[in-house]
């Protein structure tokens, strides 16, 4: 058990010493600084600009950035939705896989170009290998969108006054072209080294130790586990994720997927940091997201290794801990840490069955997505954070009698306007959703038996994960839930559309609002956001904001579920 310990200590402080210098890297890439990869994709980039007509050059104001991530964002849906629906007789199906439904494809496009993918389907047996990549392509782009997304706000944050925010396709094709894509190819080869797949042959037949014949599955699995996990996207290519040994063959496979999907998240307040030239903001920010994280993890690790006190009331050792649905080559606490990391991080891939987890642990699970701006997914961590950054100011300011400032600009009323909106519509898409969902069972449990394998407490749970994992665009599932129906294939495409751009658009029109006032020169009388008390007073607001939303479900749920042990 220590040397599981000792995992989970040296995979965190591995991903943090990789985070900071690829936060440089970041912070120079958005600032237009010279880096050492320019003379090789500088052509590259501009191919792209010539071909797409844009000049990378020209500045937009903050509306425009919104309108340009909007449109690519509809133009890239519309082409999901073709593909999705017309793989049946579209190349590259060599196991003859069908075309999806309707509310099945939309659910799935929405899901990828969200950057949540929720999966409502088994990868290897519900989509053709050019349905995968076409899903591989997307979580290139939503992971480039979101981080174009973090550059306006950094670029806002920065200027003094100014409505001109840089141009997105220069954040967005530089996200893609210098962080993803180098990144994913080298983690893609370590997983094609250590067992991964790496083909576009079709199934393959072997015969297994009981001279059984079995189809085992297979494709390009190595490129689109890279890339799920470090544009915190988390799609499987197989059903069981990261749980399948195909995907994720062995411990230090395990290691490099848990760092992959955590790096940029933290990177990525690195590169405000220095952007902003304020390293020790960028400190307090990560000290209140890590206080967080370790405030859910450490229970959920303590909880999950000392087993299940049921199984324990009926003599059964267990000195793996509870080890139901997870996987011997990971153990209980690998499996612990990585469903906290996924849950925290927004990518939603799994290495185990989070259904099966201690109802403790479900409950820190679903804290993680719930808050969902401890580090959060990469690029809209930040903007989630930020939006509790301007609560913060607002309620510290009028705590002092001063006039709330953040960065040199006043905060007003239609900047707090837009962050409450915002802060409000995270709990209001979960909860409302999963009232509607348990009305709906509770109505007529006979029809919608094929909802829940689990009634009663567990039930419940499941019915509000699969809503916060579609509000916090994360993706993963209480996997006893029978999800691929049209009633949650629509309601959840719905919630992950407005949990995705809403949150987008907020932070983004309040940084372009703040960019555009006069700047204040900082005075003795200045609230100092640089400090540990101003990072506690955020983590306070968090607290207090998750806290009055969601504990009385939780308290249905998980809470109820551990009492009744």
């Amino acid at each position: 058990m220590n040397s599981e310990i000792l995992g989970i200590i040296l995979m965190f402080f591995l991903t943090v010493s990789l985070a900071i210098p690829l936060g440089r890297y970041i912070g120079k890439l958005f600032s237009n600084e010279k880096t050492w990869l320019d003379k090789i994709l500088n052509p590259i980039d501009n191919i792209f600009y010539k071909l797409s007509g844009i000049n990378p050059e020209k500045e937009m104001n903050w509306k425009q950035h919104l309108l340009a991530l909007l449109t690519i964002n509809l133009v890239w849906f519309l082409a999901a939705m073709f593909v999705l629906t017309n793989m049946s007789w579209l190349p590259l199906d060599p196991d003859n896989n069908p075309s999806m439904s309707g509310d099945l494809a939309f659910n799935t496009a929405v899901s990828f170009v969200t950057n949540t993918n929720l999966q409502h389907y088994s990868g290897e047996t519900g989509i053709s290998y050019l349905g995968q990549l076409t899903l591989m392509l997307w979580q290139f782009i939503s992971a480039g969108c979101g981080m174009a997304a973090a550059a306006i706000v950094f670029t806002a944050m920065k200027e003094k006054t100014t409505d001109k925010l840089g141009n997105f396709y220069f954040f967005f094709v530089r996200s893609c072209t210098r962080i993803l894509f180098p990144i994913a190819v080298v983690v893609a080869s370590l997983l094609a080294f250590n067992g991964t797949p790496m083909t576009f042959e079709g199934k393959d037949t072997i015969t297994n130790l009981q001279g059984d014949k079995v189809e085992v599955s297979r494709g390009p699995v190595a490129a689109f586990v890279a890339i799920k996990h470090l544009g915190t996207n988390g799609g499987g290519f197989f059903g069981p994720n990261s749980a399948h040994p195909l995907e994720n063959p062995n411990y230090f496979t395990n290691i490099v997927e848990i760092v992959t999907q955590m790096l940029i998240p933290l990177a990525m307040i690195f590169a405000m940091g220095y952007i902003l030239r304020r390293r020790k903001l960028a400190w307090t920010i990560f000290g209140v997201m890590t206080i967080g994280f370790l405030l859910l993890m450490i229970p959920t690790v303590i909880s999950e290794t000392g087993g299940n006190p049921a199984i324990s009331n009926m003599g059964i050792s267990q000195t793996m801990g509870n080890m139901e649905g997870k996987e011997i080559r990971f153990g209980s606490a690998a499996s612990a840490y990585w469903s906290i990391a996924t849950t925290v991080i927004s990518t939603g891939s799994i290495n185990s069955m989070h259904d099966s987890f201690m109802p403790i642990s479900g409950m820190n699970q679903l804290l993680g997505m719930m808050v969902n701006c401890f580090y959060g997914g990469v690029g809209v961590g930040f903007l989630n954070f930020y939006i509790f950054i301007i609560l913060a100011v607002f309620i510290s300011g009028l705590m002092v009698g001063r006039t709330p400032e953040f960065l040199g600009k006043k905060i007003e009323a239609k900047e707090m306007k837009i962050a409450m909106m915002i802060a409000l519509l995270h709990p209001f898409l979960i909860l409302a959703g999963t009232a509607i969902a348990s009305y709906t069972y509770a109505g007529n449990p006979e029809t919608y038996a094929s909802w829940l394998n689990n009634p009663g407490f567990h039930g419940f749970s499941e019915m509000l994960y699969e809503f916060t994992s579609s509000s916090a665009n994360n993706g993963s599932g209480f996997e006893g839930l029978g999800d691929n129906t049209p009633f949650w294939n629509i309601a959840c495409g719905i919630v992950m559309l407005m949990a995705r751009y809403l949150p987008i658009i907020g932070p983004v029109a309040i940084a372009g609002s703040l960019a555009a006032k006069k700047y204040i020169p900082e005075s003795a009388g200045t609230l100092k956001t640089d400090t540990s008390t101003f990072g506690l007073m955020v983590f306070a607001v968090i607290a207090l904001v998750a806290a009055l939303s969601f504990f009385p479900a939780l308290g249905l749920g998980p809470i109820a579920e551990y009492f009744s042990i």
